[in-house]
């Protein structure tokens, strides 16, 4: 890897070759490549074992104590709907504890899930909720969830973290859909996710179509709405609003996207511009651009925020209106990152940095059409490939919290990558797959565990189990092995 970076400094200096086939050649290359993949097995722990699904976000799992990991009961993630219960499982003892269950739980809803830690305030917990009077008619869907928290000192009493109001006149600060998939900033301030409108989704022409876009909520709230007693409306803690700009038509072969969503904080405080200014606040997603021959694909953008998000351009207000959608606030700056000829691709995941913000990693195919996972910065220019498996990584991925590795599922096993050198080790047995890992694989804050879930059968039935690998881990040193 650092011969190509070389290569990529000596090519562009010397000769006048267009950035982006010169980038091209060069991951060609990096693809040619495979290194060696260690197997050093660690002992695998099962920390979770009843008749139930035990179904973790990928991501902030862990409490920042490190003691607890959080979970929704979901037996596989498509049930968000059906799911009531929110509960937690001590590392060293495996006591579970119930933090949260729903009321009125059916089928349709309300439903809870993906549920994450503050990484700062060590009482703190967040997860998806949908909307309270969910039943047959209304079910739980897109543009019907908000984000909920709870104290794991005071369980059981949610606190709505943003504010929901689908009835005109709309109020800025709070947002007429549903929110999803909630991420923590570095700082616990802020909060990301994605989002989908419900006020366009009930207009009968559809002339203003919902899109899946991206936005935060922040600590410039409360925000009070009028509860109309249906459940619909809710008030919120946070102040929210959308940040990434979507369009249902995007011009072929420009930077306008028509979906943006999976995103992703960037650094646990920001990163350095070029030009030496620290960017505190920004977000890295996927968004949707139409070739020059009107084909989709998905490119990595940046949004870089304003530390006030409140402030409305002129004549576009941050609620939108019953016929247009929420704006974005002033001073977001969004920027396509990468120009790739297939952009990303492979199973679904959601961006993820370096703890200093200086590498946005993200998941597309080597010249083999095996998934690998490759990283660019947050100003642009080369794309580096940091895995050279012969298998493809089949989920979400993290970083290590001091940035030296990267951990995701691949060939039915854990896999731990060495970003300087790109060398890969095997941490888990290779499973049959049935009962390979499922989703992704989450660090610890101290970097000393992953968590995972895997399904286990029994005579109970077949249940998504939480597994825990204990380091310390090393590619080049003695580990806990089997």
């Amino acid at each position: 890897m650092a011969l190509i970076n070389q290569a990529f400094e000596y090519l562009s200096s010397q000769y006048a070759i267009h950035t982006a086939h010169l980038l091209f050649f060069l991951m060609l290359l990096a693809g040619c490549h495979q290194t060696p993949v260690r197997e050093v097995v660690y002992e695998e722990i099962q920390l979770t074992s009843d008749a139930q699904g035990h179904c973790l976000h990928n991501t902030q799992c862990f409490s920042p104590d490190n003691q607890w990991i959080v979970y929704d009961t979901r037996n596989h993630d498509t049930l968000i709907s059906s799911t009531g219960h929110i509960e937690m499982v001590h590392v060293a003892t495996k006591e579970v504890k119930k933090l949260y269950q729903t009321q009125n739980q059916t089928a349709f809803g309300p439903g809870v899930g993906a549920a994450t830690f503050s990484p700062v305030a060590p009482l703190q917990v967040l997860f998806i909720h949908g909307i309270r009077n969910a039943d047959a008619r209304n079910p739980y869907g897109y543009t019907r969830r908000t984000g909920v928290s709870v104290r794991i000192d005071a369980p059981f009493h949610p606190i709505f973290m943003d504010a929901r109001d689908v009835s005109a006149p709309f109020t800025a600060g709070a947002l007429r859909g549903g929110t999803h998939a909630h991420t923590w900033s570095g700082d616990g301030q802020w909060v990301s996710f994605t989002y989908n409108d419900y006020v366009l989704q009930q207009l009968d022409d559809l002339r203003v179509p919902d899109l899946r876009t991206v936005g935060v909520m922040a600590p410039f709230g409360p925000v009070e709405v009028s509860d109309d007693g249906s459940g619909e409306n809710n008030s919120g803690e946070l102040f929210s609003v959308v940040v990434a700009e979507v369009t249902e038509n995007p011009t072929p072969g420009s930077d306008e996207i028509d979906k943006a969503f999976d995103e992703g904080w960037i650094g646990q405080s920001g990163y350095q511009k070029n030009d030496g200014h620290w960017q505190k606040r920004a977000i890295a997603f996927q968004g949707n651009v139409k070739d020059v021959d009107g084909l989709a694909k998905t490119e990595v953008f940046v949004l870089d925020l304003p530390e006030d998000i409140t402030q409305a351009n002129p004549n576009f207000p941050l609620a939108g209106t019953l016929d247009s959608r929420p704006n974005v606030p002033a001073g977001v700056q969004q920027r396509r990152i990468t120009f790739t000829d297939q952009g990303v691709q492979g199973p679904r995941h959601w961006l993820r940095t370096t703890p200093d913000g200086s590498l946005i990693g993200f998941l597309s195919k080597d010249q083999n059409g095996v998934v690998q996972l490759y990283g660019v910065s947050p100003n642009g220019g080369q794309i580096k490939q940091l895995t050279f498996n012969p298998f493809s990584v089949q989920g979400p991925f993290n970083f290590s919290p001091d940035g030296r590795y990267v951990a995701y599922p691949a060939d039915n096993s854990v896999f731990l990558t060495d970003l300087e050198t790109g060398a890969s080790n095997r941490l888990s047995s290779r499973f049959s797959s049935e009962e390979a890992p499922v989703g992704g694989v989450v660090w610890s804050g101290d970097g000393q565990m992953l968590a995972y879930n895997r399904y286990v059968s029994s005579t109970s039935g077949r249940f998504l189990q939480i597994f825990l690998l204990k380091g310390p881990f090393s590619l080049s040193g003695k580990s806990n092995t089997q």
